[in-house]
C-alpha cells in the first residue's frame, strides 16, 4: 500500500455528511458522572485540531475514551487518518509508523519512551469555549486505517473512509434500537482503537444520539460503578472474556437494556446464564476488521445470524464474498457459511482456516476447541496447529489450557473420549493464563512463544 493514505481503490461516494448528529445541547460523553455536551465536545475537537502538524496520518494512542474521542474527530477535521495498530505496545506501534512515513502519534498521557514525533494533547478542561461549527466530511475521505489483531498471523492494515463509517453505524443503529427499543447511552470494556470498539463507542456517539462513558473499565466491580453513573437506558458493550468474568464474579450490575458482544464466538450457555441474572438480552455481532459489523444475532434462542439492511453474501469454496453498504467493493472472509430465510440469514460453518485434514481424517479446529472448553475444570483453552510439520510430515495440533487443579493426562484423557486421536494435541501444556489482548483475542505470535517450550 502506498504511504499515501489518500490514494485508495474503490470509493464511496456520496454527499458530505456532519461529523456530529443531534443537538449541541446533547450529551456526547460522560465523565466523571457529568455528561459533556457536543458543543463543549465541539471545543474540544477544534482546540485539538489546531495544535496537529501536517501529516497524513497518526496513531491514536488515547486511553480514555472520551480523549480518543476528541482526537479521533480532530485528525478527521484535519484530514489525517486515524492508525489503529493492534495493541498500543511499541513494538506494534512502531511497526504501523514504520509502514507511514511521515506519521505520528498523539495521546493524552506522558509516555516514557514515548514514539518519534509523539504529541500530548492538552487537558480537556470544562471550561473549553464551545463551538458551534459541525464540520462536514467528505463521504470518500478516509479517517482510520484498522489494523488486524494477528492471531492469524501478521497484522493487516485495512483503510476506512467516512462515508463507510455512517453506512456501518446505520447497521448497528437500526439493530440495536430493535433490541433497546429507543435511545440509550453505553459502556464499553473494549478499546476504541479496535474496530468493533471503534463501531460501537467512537462512531455512535458521533453519528447517533448516543452518549459513551469515557473510561474503559475493566474488573466486574468498576464496570458495575462505570454502569451506575449513566442513565438508562443503559448498554454494555463487551466480550465474552468480559462477560463470563462478570457472571462468576457475582457481581450485581445496574438495570440494563441490552449487552453487545463481539470478537469471539459466544457460548450460547454463557448469554443464557447473563440474561437470566441481570435480565437484558444479549446481543452478538458478527463482522471484521475487513468489513465492519455486518450481521446480528441473539446467541441464547438463534444459531442463525441475521444480516443487516442491504448486505448480501455469496458463499465461496474458500469462505465468503460480502457485499455490504459500507464497502466500496466485495470482500472475501474466509468464514465458511450456509445461507437460510432467502439469503437473510445465515449459519456460520467455520473458516476455512480451521479446516484440518490429519492421515485422511477431517475436523474444525472450532469444534475441537469448543469440546475443550467444554471440560468440567477448564476455565480457559486453545487449540492451534502448529507451522511446521512433525517428521512424519504433519503439522500437528497444540494445546494450552488453563485449569487449576488438573494435569496434562487428565485433560487428554477427555478429549481422548471427545474427538479422533489423530486431532490430540501433541504437545499439551497447562499455563497460568492465556495471552489475550485488550479484546481477549490470542495473537498466533504469543500461542507459539508459548508452546515452544513443549516443543
Amino acid at each position: 500500500m502506498s504511504s499515501n493514505v489518500h490514494e485508495i481503490t474503490g470509493r464511496l461516494v456520496g454527499a458530505p455528511s456532519p461529523l456530529l448528529v443531534g443537538t449541541l445541547t446533547r450529551p456526547v460523553a460522560w465523565r466523571e458522572g457529568r455528561p459533556v455536551s457536543a458543543a463543549t465536545f465541539l471545543g474540544h475537537v477544534h482546540q485539538v485540531a489546531a495544535l496537529l502538524p501536517e501529516a497524513d496520518s497518526a496513531v491514536n494512542l488515547c486511553e480514555d475514551r472520551y480523549a480518543f474521542l476528541v482526537a479521533f474527530a480532530a485528525l478527521v477535521v484535519r484530514g489525517q487518518a486515524n492508525l489503529l495498530p493492534p495493541s498500543r505496545a511499541p513494538h506494534a506501534v512502531d511497526e504501523v509508523m514504520a509502514g507511514h512515513p511521515g506519521s505520528y502519534a498523539i495521546g493524552e498521557l506522558a509516555l516514557s519512551p514515548a514514539p518519534a514525533g509523539y504529541l500530548r494533547m492538552p487537558p480537556l478542561h470544562d471550561d473549553v469555549t464551545p463551538s458551534h461549527e459541525v464540520p462536514s466530511i467528505s463521504a470518500d475521505a478516509v479517517v482510520a486505517i484498522g489494523y488486524t489483531s494477528g492471531s492469524t498471523g501478521r497484522p493487516k492494515p485495512n483503510i476506512k473512509t467516512w462515508g463507510g463509517f455512517v453506512a456501518s453505524n446505520a447497521g448497528n443503529v437500526r439493530m440495536l434500537d430493535k433490541a433497546v427499543g429507543g435511545a440509550f447511552d453505553l459502556v464499553a470494556t473494549v478499546p476504541p482503537q479496535h474496530m468493533y470498539g471503534m463501531e460501537m463507542s467512537v462512531l455512535m456517539p458521533l453519528l447517533s444520539e448516543v452518549s459513551v462513558h469515557a473510561g474503559r473499565p475493566f474488573f466486574p466491580a468498576d464496570v458495575a460503578a462505570a454502569l451506575g453513573t449513566m442513565p438508562e437506558p443503559r448498554v454494555l458493550v463487551i466480550t465474552p472474556v468480559h462477560l463470563r468474568a462478570i457472571v462468576e464474579s457475582g457481581v450485581q450490575l445496574p438495570t440494563l437494556a441490552a449487552f453487545v458482544s463481539a470478537t469471539a464466538p459466544m457460548p450460547p450457555e454463557l448469554a443464557a446464564e447473563a440474561e437470566k441474572r441481570f435480565g437484558a438480552p444479549v446481543c452478538e455481532v458478527f463482522g471484521s476488521t475487513e468489513t465492519c459489523v455486518f450481521a446480528s444475532r441473539r446467541t441464547s434462542v438463534d444459531e442463525e445470524w441475521t444480516l443487516y439492511d442491504g448486505v448480501t453474501l455469496h458463499p465461496q469454496p474458500d469462505g465468503t464474498l460480502v457485499h455490504a453498504p459500507q464497502l466500496a467493493e466485495p470482500i472475501a472472509l474466509a468464514d465458511i457459511v450456509t445461507l437460510h430465510d432467502e439469503g437473510r440469514r445465515f449459519r456460520l460453518r467455520g473458516r476455512n482456516t480451521d479446516l484440518l485434514e490429519i492421515a485422511g481424517k477431517r475436523a474444525s479446529l472450532g469444534d475441537l476447541n469448543r469440546r475443550l472448553l467444554a471440560i468440567e475444570g477448564v476455565r480457559d483453552g486453545v487449540l492451534f496447529q502448529l507451522d511446521e510439520p512433525d517428521a512424519s510430515g504433519i503439522r500437528r495440533i497444540a494445546g494450552l489450557v488453563v485449569a487449576p487443579g488438573m494435569t496434562e493426562q487428565a485433560v487428554l484423557a477427555v478429549l481422548r473420549q471427545a474427538m479422533d486421536p489423530v486431532f490430540l494435541p501433541r504437545p499439551l501444556r497447562m499455563v497460568d493464563a492465556l495471552p489475550r489482548n485488550e479484546t481477549g483475542k490470542l495473537p498466533r505470535g504469543d500461542l507459539l512463544a508459548l508452546i515452544r517450550p513443549a516443543l
